[in-house]
């Protein structure tokens, strides 16, 4: 890996960046329960990448994932989504953004026990704008076989990889993974990761990343390390690697 140049939070890959911000800051509490989570974030993070976000808990990595995908609001400071400035638009504008662009993917799966995977997935095709099948989702992520199975008739990789597919059946620009392989063993991990980089493949969707797992940012476009709620790197790997080829 190398380390970005001076100027590469004001540089992308096209005219517009994915996600920009600048002197983004978020406070939780007054006096003295005050937390600074953010202090101060500048990004600019080109579509389509695959990027990891790394840092010890309570970096600021979940809060900034939160931000960016309309889950909460910033204290201070700039956001934009291709262009668009997210820190004024309204709470109905903000849904809708969650909705027609945003997929989400956290470390516990939230799927419904009582419907087959298919019909947890097809919960997110009923709202979204342009949905592809729920069996196409399923079929991304390799379990088109297990369709009509209930969760639990399935492994928790499986189950991850269900919630993968209910997100990506919206087909989001944007897919936000919080820890989505921490309560994996490695191999139902790496298998995981190679169904998210397949959906950055065939979908060009752009993926954040958080993990506690440093290995994992050999997969990544580009790693960014925080610390204390601040950038504190902000690297291109310019030889990413399969999932498979990754050391736990």
């Amino acid at each position: 890996m190398r380390s970005a140049p001076p100027s590469a939070a004001d540089q992308t890959d096209g005219p517009v960046a994915c996600f920009r911000t600048c002197g983004l800051t978020r406070v939780f509490g007054e006096g003295a329960t005050q937390v600074r989570a953010l202090r101060g974030v500048d990004l600019s993070i080109p579509n389509g990448e695959i990027v990891v976000l790394l840092g010890a808990s309570g970096s600021g990595k979940s809060t900034l994932l939160n931000i960016l995908g309309g889950l909460d609001r910033a204290s201070g400071g700039e956001f934009d989504f291709r262009g668009r400035d997210m820190t004024a638009i309204s709470d109905n504008e903000l849904t809708r953004f969650r909705r027609d662009h945003v997929g989400f993917v956290f470390q516990f799966y939230n799927l419904m026990p009582s419907l087959t995977a298919r019909e947890n997935v097809e919960l997110v095709t009923e709202i979204a704008s342009n949905p592809m099948p729920a069996l196409d989702a399923l079929d991304l992520v390799g379990l088109a076989e297990r369709a009509d199975h209930f969760p639990a008739e399935m492994s928790g990789g499986e189950q991850q990889r269900v919630a993968i597919a209910r997100a990506i059946a919206k087909r989001p620009e944007v897919m936000l993974c919080d820890e989505p392989t921490g309560a994996l063993d490695s191999a139902t991990g790496v298998r995981v990761l190679q169904a998210l980089k397949r959906v950055n493949r065939d979908l060009g969707s752009t993926i954040l990343l958080i993990t506690h797992n440093a290995g994992v940012a050999a997969m990544a476009d580009r790693v960014i390390t925080l610390a204390d709620g601040e950038v504190r790197d902000s690297r291109i790997n310019e030889h990413p690697v399969e999932p498979d080829a990754l050391s736990w």
